[in-house]
């Protein structure tokens, strides 16, 4: 970590527990409408945002699936958790922040999730103080797995990818780091990396 001037991470998954609790939420609401939702195929949407996670869901269920309805019914729903009980952060997330920044690391998040809710859920669990730089989905034209938004946190943090290090969970998260050109551990949530991706990833660890 020594040789490290910015740490960037993934959000959904990796800072909070969203990935299970979104999963769940988008299941009720797709059955509302006459679609089940299997895991199988949720993991495979890990990391996707924008037009490749609408075009996925739509090679899955159909270019009739509601797929604006369904996420906005599941993302109200995801407001509602944030707003009452909370997000849950995701072990040891907090002391490795406070270590970063003892040791004067940058940080950054770069998340397929809109910027407005990274950052509404980063404030509401204070964990915003951390941040140098947040990236959401938006802020980029294509999404991960493509190396767009970790190119452009390297460019918002002023360093050079190789001085960086990306923290993951997802597949399409970690193929879109290393294309960045930057070193990529993987902490696996819902889903264990392929013997492929394994082969991308500086490091695993698991909680």
């Amino acid at each position: 970590m020594k040789s490290k001037q910015a740490v960037i991470f993934d959000m959904d998954g990796l800072i909070f527990d969203t990935e299970r609790v979104f999963m769940e939420q988008l299941a009720v609401a797709m059955k509302e409408h006459g679609y089940v939702l299997t895991r199988e195929i949720y993991t495979e949407t890990l990391g996707l945002g924008g037009k490749k996670l609408v075009d996925f869901m739509q090679s899955k269920f159909g270019y009739d699936y509601p797929f604006e309805e369904c996420s906005r019914k599941a993302q109200e729903r995801m407001a509602m958790i944030s707003e009452t009980i909370g997000l849950s952060v995701k072990p040891q997330i907090r002391e490795l922040l406070q270590e970063l920044k003892a040791g004067n690391i940058k940080c950054g998040v770069a998340s397929s999730t809109k910027t407005e809710l990274v950052e509404k859920y980063l404030k509401q669990a204070e964990l915003d103080g951390f941040f140098d730089v947040v990236i959401g989905g938006d802020k980029v034209k294509v999404s991960k797995p493509e190396p767009d938004i970790f190119i452009y946190a390297c460019e918002r943090l002023n360093v050079s990818p190789m001085k960086a290090l990306v923290l993951e969970d997802s597949e399409n998260g970690i193929r879109a780091a290393r294309a960045a050109g930057i070193p990529v551990i993987c902490i696996p949530d819902l889903k264990e990396p392929s013997r492929e991706v394994e082969k991308l990833v500086t490091a695993i660890v698991r909680r």
